[in-house]
């Protein structure tokens, strides 16, 4: 397969690739995307998804073909989306040492014989090593380009039984969820002071709903919360501070201080952008409202707030002060713990966000879903057996 290179315009320096936490992480990724990720053109052996720097994956699949040498065993593993070379390393059982045996450890308490313990733990580990065609196999490892293809030389390989593929389902369950919530999502690794002051004004919106205990708000609520932010940006001009007057609430008089007094009657938000003569760009107040908009978005995608019903004037709910959620939630778990279906293994946590989506709001998203799982857990109304599986107590 023909390798490619990232495009350099687009290509983050390489100071800031500690930033992304998956840069130290083993990835777990599809073995197709690990053949396409793109090569760095900075760093050799660096490889770029969504922007994501990389060079360490963690594969499961089947070997379908294998190739031994004297140091090595070349695996080919498939996944189902491709087929990717396994270089794995064989262990020199010559450098491994025997330990001493001693009176003491040859007849331990017990019947405890350290040397035979050892002897069976070294032939454990070389039979999870040693593999044949159509066997599960899970591999990490750094990824390499040799002779313009891509490769993964391993750092740990084995044997997976899985008899009742338990292990398979795992992990089909749980990439497209690694995906969704860390692999898709390009992490803006350039200084941006766009992102820099979304991420203050989600702070002082979160910061101020949780001072004062807040359960549900309007935007206009919380609009003034936000105004320091957008005052101390330099290019802020008095025209501007009159047009943000209006848009800013009932309670912003006093907060523009004396002189917005006497222009906050008669002029709206709207109709004082386009009066603002020579201000380049957007009037300060059309910068707070798209501010506000943005951060709470933000928090509507970190599950904190959420609306119950869409409409023209929304309302927001705090995800952890809104108790009919949490009611909610907890009933929908009690009463389908007691089906035989979830009574072993518990409720996955689709099938609790599907059901609290029909009984109670189409709107709950599942980052706020599992805020309330979380709290819920924490104040033991219900327990996780598993990942992603609650029962009620």
């Amino acid at each position: 397969m023909q390798t490619r290179a990232t495009d350099p315009a687009e290509e983050p320096p390489s100071i800031l690739w500690g930033l992304d936490p998956l840069f130290t992480a083993f990835a777990r990724l599809y073995v197709r995307d690990v053949l396409q990720m793109a090569e760095s053109t900075q760093v050799p052996g660096i490889y770029f998804y969504n922007l994501h720097p990389l060079y360490k994956v963690d594969i499961l699949g089947t070997v379908v073909y294998k190739r031994e040498r004297d140091d090595f065993i070349c695996y080919g593993v498939d996944d189902g989306t491709a087929v990717i070379n396994c270089l794995c390393w064989k262990s020199d059982e010559r450098k491994i040492q025997e330990p001493p045996v001693t009176g003491q450890s040859a007849n331990a308490p017990g019947g405890f014989n350290l040397l035979k313990e050892l002897k069976e733990l070294r032939r454990a580990e070389q039979e999870s090593h040693r593999l044949e065609i159509g066997e599960l196999v899970r591999v990490r490892g750094c990824v390499k380009t040799s002779r313009q293809q891509r490769e993964i030389m391993a750092s740990t390989y084995y044997k997976v039984n899985d008899p009742v593929m338990s292990e398979q389902i795992s992990w089909m369950m749980e990439l497209p969820r690694l995906y969704r919530e860390f692999y898709d999502k390009r992490l803006q690794l350039q200084p941006d002071e766009v992102g820099d002051l979304l991420h203050r004004a989600k702070s002082i919106i979160k910061d101020f709903l949780e001072q004062k205990s807040v359960s549900r708000f309007r935007p206009h609520d919380v609009q003034d919360v936000l105004q320091p932010l957008i005052s101390a940006e330099p290019h802020t001009t008095a025209t501007d501070q009159e047009a943000a007057g209006p848009s800013a609430g009932p309670s912003s008089g006093p907060s523009a201080g004396p002189s917005a007094g006497p222009s906050a009657g008669p002029s709206t938000g709207p109709s004082a952008g386009p009066s603002a003569g020579p201000s380049a760009g957007p009037s300060t107040g059309q910068q707070l409202r798209q501010l506000l908009k943005e951060a709470l978005q933000a928090l509507r995608d970190d599950g904190f707030v959420y609306c119950r019903v869409k409409s023209q004037d929304e309302v927001y709910l705090v995800t952890s002060q809104d108790k009919d959620l949490l009611m909610a939630v907890q009933d929908v778990i009690r009463e389908d713990s007691k089906r035989e279906k979830y009574a072993d293994k518990g409720c996955h946590v689709l099938h609790i966000l599907s059901a609290v989506r029909q009984r109670f709001s189409l709107n709950v998203s599942r980052a706020a879903l599992e805020l309330v799982l979380s709290s819920l857990e924490c104040s033991s109304d219900i327990i996780s057996p598993s990942d992603e599986h609650y029962i009620a107590v």
